[in-house]
């Protein structure tokens, strides 16, 4: 709405308006254009909307432009805030710096630092302003509502930058053979009964789905433990809910299942296959547990497994985490996981329009934690590490 384009001449007159004129104009052009007018014409004339809604009021009544008699002089109304009372300003800012800086002996340590709550902190130190004039002032001060921001990942991990280019090296490498790449994680655990999930879906209006109150475990029927692996050629995800532990042994069966479906009939002529993981979990470098049982799973499938992993505290990079185990989220979000079947059901439900289709299967099988694998057992495991990130990096032959 700039003054200078055809059809917003008006601009040009307001500022040879008295108040009152101002306001039946302002008014006028926001019933004009209908929804959000009001803020339109804010932005453009910089009139508050308490004014512009008064304005409209008017016309709506029928005074006309000449009708607007009333004006008040130069310098009218009331005085801000700030006006009346110079202090304010600096009281506020010294109560809100002293709660953010965390100084102990604040009386805000402990108290939530809402808009009402600075308002009677302000009355207590003899500055009695209402709630909406504290959101006012803090504005003007540069303050605004604001979430946390994960952007600060800490200390980058040596060889960072190295590895993640080695990855990428290795998912080329196997995609031109034609060998299979997966990208493999454990998504967080969901507790499996008539508890609240997060978000929100369509139902009819007042009619809200009932769930438990409480989230006590023993009003559910246990946990469920989705284990996925992508398929990143495929675009094609397969998750293996686990019902007991999350353990390197359940890592590698949702392997050998990924296999036995997909693996097999998919890349009949692989030679060998690449896994992406994270650092640590189930499926971590240092878990002797998941080595081991790689090592059976080559010996029974006769090609090489191939693994790099992640470096520590980046497994936000890995590509299961925002292709597959968000839309998975976001598809069951607001329905309570009732039962195991709810949950294998709405995870092979689970499509984009990128083409992403994923299955699903329970697992129902006991997997028992603090297994050990002794350092005989472990000296079978025929394992080559690589020369880049020997630990991040291995083959395990057959």
């Amino acid at each position: 709405m700039a003054p200078n384009t055809e059809g917003e001449f008006w601009l040009r007159l307001l500022p040879d308006l008295n108040e009152a004129q101002q306001r039946w104009l302002a008014g006028t052009k926001a019933i004009e254009l209908g929804w959000g007018g009001i803020r339109r014409v804010q932005e453009a004339t910089g009139l508050s909307a308490p004014t512009i809604i008064k304005g409209m009021r008017e016309v709506k009544a029928g005074q006309t432009l000449n009708s607007q008699t009333r004006i008040r002089r130069v310098g009218a109304g009331r005085k801000s805030v700030e006006v009346t009372d110079p202090a304010v300003v600096r009281t506020l800012k010294h109560i809100v710096e002293d709660s953010t800086a965390g100084d102990p002996m604040s009386h805000l340590r402990w108290i939530h630092k809402s808009t009402r709550t600075l308002s009677t902190e302000m009355a207590r130190c003899g500055h009695p302003i209402s709630h909406t004039t504290v959101a006012q002032l803090l504005q003007d001060m540069g303050y605004s509502l604001q979430v946390n921001a994960k952007n600060k990942e800490g200390r980058s991990p040596e060889g960072r930058d190295r590895q993640f280019r080695y990855i990428n090296a290795q998912v080329t490498k196997f995609q031109k053979c034609s060998n299979p790449v997966l990208s493999v994680d454990t998504k967080k655990k969901e507790r499996v009964g008539n508890f609240k999930n997060p978000g929100r879906t369509y139902r009819p209006r007042g009619n809200p789905k009932e769930v438990n109150v409480y989230d006590f475990p023993d009003l559910g029927d246990g946990i469920a433990i989705p284990y996925g692996a992508y398929d990143l050629q495929r675009n094609h995800g397969f998750v293996n809910v686990g019902m007991t532990h999350d353990t390197a042994e359940f890592a590698v069966e949702s392997l050998r299942l990924w296999w036995r479906w997909f693996g097999h009939r998919h890349y009949p002529d692989a030679t060998e296959w690449l896994v992406c993981a994270d650092g640590g979990g189930s499926n971590g470098s240092r878990n002797r547990a998941w080595k081991y049982y790689l090592q059976q799973l080559t010996k029974d499938l006769g090609i090489p497994v191939t693994v790099c992993h992640y470096p520590p505290g980046t497994s936000k990079w890995n590509k299961i985490e925002h292709r597959m185990f968000s839309f998975i989220s976001s598809n069951w979000q607001g329905v309570p996981l009732e039962t195991y079947t709810t949950i294998v059901n709405l995870i092979g439900a689970t499509k984009t329009n990128g083409g992403l289709r994923i299955s699903a299967r329970l697992d129902k099988n006991t997997y028992d934690l603090g297994e050990k694998i002794s350092d005989d057992e472990m000296t079978n495991v025929q394992m080559q590490p690589h020369e880049t990130h020997p630990n991040w990096n291995y083959t395990i032959l057959p």
